[in-house]
């Protein structure tokens, strides 16, 4: 591993603490592109207005006339935690704006993950009209699905479609669904800026735009109106939680919902998840939504119903909201126990492809028949992390009569684009990919078992084209050596609070430490006792069981352990220049 300091722009880092910063926060947002203490202002007022997002005022008139009508939507959700916030988002907004109509006809419907697969499919359409809607409004899918929504169209529904994902290519032109309304930066002409807003927030901007059009009809005025901003806390969880650029209108999202969580204004279902993850809302973090929150939530779209984690969120019970948050725990919990077994399987089966003494392939692609396709993405992404190399997972599709069918599930390090290379794949062999999809780090597809091989060399060949030495040795991103007078309990906090996440990373610092002792704990995990700028400091390294040297370069997170009443700093190692 090769451990980079990130530059930090003398200007900009002078002009943040000349501002008003302290002097670490200065150094890293300047190392992080900001210039301005300006750009830091999380002031709702700052949001990217709605009109400039390609189709949300006509959704707006069609929604509003809905309602006028009293007619009746239904919601198409996805199956993970943006899918699923993007939903409840839109279940309680859509009621919430209804309310002085006296309409509340919105219902919601998941797609199965092995009945149904991703996103609107004919036979989705099928049941939203046997449920009597009139209306079919998808969240966090949709822009891709060209055949579903024609279906759905002639079975007469109208259809609003609001994603985030990128539409459709076929022989190089983009292909757009016909004959609907389209909410998505990303679709050709669309001039809204934050091209990477999550799903959840498409749904929001579709709602502010809905607001500012019932109130050009009369039906309250800027008094009366209701405050859309209680739904904000779910929009910050959707948006962490799908791992989306935080750019600076994403971060004011964030920003808004963590206020609010913190002085606890959160649905009932929130409140129990945080509970049953051990986490307290007052002192909520980007961290508890990426790593407590959002993990219980996708856990029900991969081993059971992404109708539990919905039903948890939109529910005003909170004795319904804490049942329904123990049984996301308790899926969550099994998440846990397949995943460890399913990775290490995998990670043996990776290492047999090279001795110990050699570089991995450059692309890696594992399949046992036991393993789950709800869990494919996430060891795909750990074995990434370990091994540094694109990664394909595969599972037998556990769909009725696709048991010959495989479901992979890939993740990509930087300067290899997954989507891209699986055209290329599908390009140089016909037929072997059914169906595939993605972006740049993280795709999925399905093939046919007896094609497992053509594909692993396929994706081989690729990687060897487009992957040189550089790009093949791991790199850290990080921010340098922390000096000694900054390793305080307050100032963790400090950092704590702010808002990192995707494209914001969190600090991560990085010098030499003298190491004092060290010892393996829970078999997994190696505790270290160390000596930083000559003062002793505890730290862990989660997941690694190789000792370190007692000289070594480490690169390091802040945290804060409490024992007896006594706050102390230590570290949780991210790495080391070995």
């Amino acid at each position: 591993m090769k451990i980079i300091t990130r530059d930090v722009p003398p200007r900009a880092a002078w002009a943040l603490e000349q501002a008003g910063l302290h002097p670490l926060l200065a150094r890293l947002y300047a190392a992080r592109g900001i210039t301005r203490k300006e750009e830091l202002d999380d002031a709702l007022g700052l949001l990217i207005p709605p009109q400039q997002l390609k189709g949300a005022q006509e959704a707006a008139v069609q929604l509003a006339d809905a309602m006028a009508a009293g007619q009746r939507l239904c919601i198409v959700a996805d199956y993970d935690c943006d899918g699923a916030t993007a939903c409840a988002v839109g279940v309680r907004g859509l009621r919430l704006l209804g309310a002085p109509l006296g309409w509340d006809r919105v219902e919601y419907l998941v797609p199965d993950r092995v009945t149904d697969g991703y996103g609107l499919t004919p036979s989705i359409a099928q049941r939203v009209k046997q449920r009597g809607a009139d209306w079919l409004v998808t969240v966090d899918n949709g822009i891709a699905s060209v055949t579903g929504v024609q279906a759905a169209r002639d079975l007469g529904l109208q259809v609003l479609v609001t994603d985030h994902h990128l539409p459709a290519v076929q022989d190089g032109q983009t292909v757009l669904p016909q004959d609907c309304t389209i909410v998505n930066p990303n679709q050709p002409g669309c001039g809204f800026e934050s091209k990477s807003i999550a799903g959840v927030g498409v749904m929001l901007y579709v709602l502010l735009a809905l607001r500012a059009e019932l109130r050009e009809r009369g039906v309250f005025d800027a008094k009366s109106q209701p405050r859309i901003d209680a739904l904000l806390p779910l929009v910050a969880l959707g948006t962490v939680a799908d791992v989306v650029k935080l750019d600076a209108n994403n971060r004011r999202l964030v920003a808004q919902g963590l206020r609010r969580v913190r002085a606890g204004a959160i649905p009932p279902g929130m409140a129990a998840l945080f509970h049953v993850a051990g986490r307290r809302p007052e002192a909520a973090t980007t961290f508890d939504f990426g790593f407590a929150l959002g993990p219980r939530l996708n856990a029900a779209g991969r081993l059971a119903d992404m109708t539990l984690g919905i039903e948890c969120l939109i529910t005003d019970d909170a004795g319904r909201a804490d049942e329904l948050a123990r049984t996301l725990d308790g899926i969550n919990r099994d998440r846990k126990v397949i995943e460890g077994e399913m990775r290490e399987q995998a990670l043996m089966m990776a290492e047999e492809m090279f001795d110990e003494s050699e570089e991995p392939p450059p692309a890696i692609t594992v399949f046992d028949p036991d393993f789950h396709e709800g869990v494919v993405g996430i060891v795909a992404s750990r074995l990434k992390e370990k091994l540094h190399r694109p990664t394909f997972v595969f599972a037998p599709s556990a769909a009725e009569g696709k048991e010959h069918e495989l479901k992979g599930s890939g993740r990509s390090i930087a300067g290899f684009h997954l989507r891209d290379a699986l055209d290329l794949v599908a390009k140089r062999h016909p037929g072997v990919l059914l169906r595939f999809g993605g972006h740049a780090m993280a795709a999925g597809c399905t093939i046919e078992e007896e094609h497992l091989d053509t594909f692993e060399a396929a994706l081989q060949q690729v990687a060897h084209e487009w992957l040189d030495a550089a790009t093949l040795q791991r790199r850290l991103e990080a921010d340098g050596a922390l000096d000694r007078a900054y390793r305080r309990p307050d100032l963790v906090d400090t950092l704590h609070r702010e808002v990192w996440g995707q494209g914001f990373a969190p600090p991560v610092f990085s010098e030499e430490v003298e190491i004092v002792s060290q010892r393996l704990v829970g078999e997994r995990h190696l505790q270290l006792k160390m000596r930083h700028q000559g003062d002793p400091v505890d730290g862990i390294w989660f997941g690694r069981t190789e000792p370190l040297p007692s000289l070594v370069k480490l690169a390091y997170r802040l945290d804060v352990d409490e024992w007896q009443g006594q706050r102390r700093v230590r570290f949780l190692v991210e790495g080391a220049e070995l």
